[in-house]
C-alpha cells in the first residue's frame, strides 16, 4: 500500500471526513484490521481563507507547495489536497514535488460522465463557481457543461460554507435553501445532476434530498486516492 500525503485543514471539518472515508474504504477493500497509510499536513484555515478572500493566490500557493514538499520528504507517495477550492493551485503544488497529485475534479468528472450526466449543477465556494480552474477542467477535459447558480445563489452557497459548515454548524434553513436552489436550477437551467463541489457540503445535503444524481466530491476523491494507494 502506498502512503498518501494529505494537505488538509481547509477546513478541518471536511479533512476529518476524508480521514474517516480513506480508512473505511481501505478496510472495505482489504478487510480485517487494514487501514490507510497517511501523512497529514493540516493548515490553520484562517490563514488560508484570508489569502483566498484577498485574492492572494500566489501567497497561498507558496504555503501549499511547501506543505507538499514536507509530505514528500516525510514519505508520501501521492498527494491529496483535501479541498475543491484549493485545486486552483493544483499545478503549483504538482510542480513542487515529484510524486503525483490525485485531482479532485478528475475523480468527480469521471463519475459524472459515467452516470450519463452532462449538465450538473456546481455548488461550491464562490471561487470555484466563478473562476475557471474547475469548471474549465470539467468542460475541456470531460465534455461536461457545469451550471452555477446566479449571483444571489452563489452568495448564499458561499456564505453557508464559510460562516456555517467550515465552523461545524449545520442549519435546517440552510439545508432548505440549498435544496430550493437546486430545484430552481432544475426548472430554469435543466440541470441533470448536482456536484457537491465543496468538501464541506456533504455535511448538509445528499442524494436523499434530490431526484437527480448527486456527486459527493469528498467521497469520490477519497475513492480515487485509495485506488491509487492500492494500485
Amino acid at each position: 500500500m502506498k502512503t498518501l500525503g494529505l494537505i488538509g485543514g481547509m477546513s478541518w471539518e471536511s479533512t476529518a471526513i476524508y480521514y474517516r472515508l480513506l480508512n473505511e474504504i481501505v478496510r472495505e477493500r482489504l478487510g480485517g484490521l487494514h487501514s490507510a497509510q497517511l501523512l497529514l499536513w493540516s493548515f490553520d484555515f484562517a490563514e488560508i481563507a484570508e489569502r483566498q478572500h484577498a485574492g492572494d493566490w500566489q501567497g497561498a500557493g507558496v504555503l501549499l507547495a511547501e506543505a507538499a514538499r514536507k509530505l514528500e520528504a516525510g514519505g508520501a507517495e501521492g498527494l491529496v489536497v483535501c479541498t475543491n477550492t484549493m485545486h486552483r493551485l493544483a499545478d503549483e503544488v504538482q510542480a513542487a514535488v515529484s510524486i503525483p497529485l490525485i485531482h479532485i475534479a478528475d475523480a468527480t468528472a469521471v463519475a459524472v460522465r459515467d452516470a450519463g450526466v452532462r449538465r450538473p449543477a456546481l455548488l461550491a465556494t464562490r471561487f470555484t463557481m466563478e473562476q475557471d480552474f474547475y469548471k474549465g477542467r470539467l468542460a475541456e477535459k470531460y465534455g461536461l457543461q457545469p451550471i452555477v447558480p446566479d449571483q444571489a445563489g452563489r452568495d448564499m452557497v458561499h456564505r453557508v460554507i464559510y460562516d456555517e459548515l467550515c465552523q461545524g454548524i449545520v442549519k435546517p434553513d440552510s439545508h432548505a435553501a440549498y435544496v430550493e436552489e437546486v430545484g430552481r436550477l432544475q426548472r430554469d437551467e435543466n440541470i441533470d445532476g448536482v456536484i457537491m463541489g465543496c468538501t464541506e457540503i456533504t455535511m448538509l445535503i445528499g442524494q436523499a434530498d434530490f431526484d437527480i444524481p448527486v456527486f459527493d466530491t469528498t467521497r469520490l476523491h477519497a475513492e480515487a486516492a485509495v485506488a491509487f494507494a492500492l494500485s
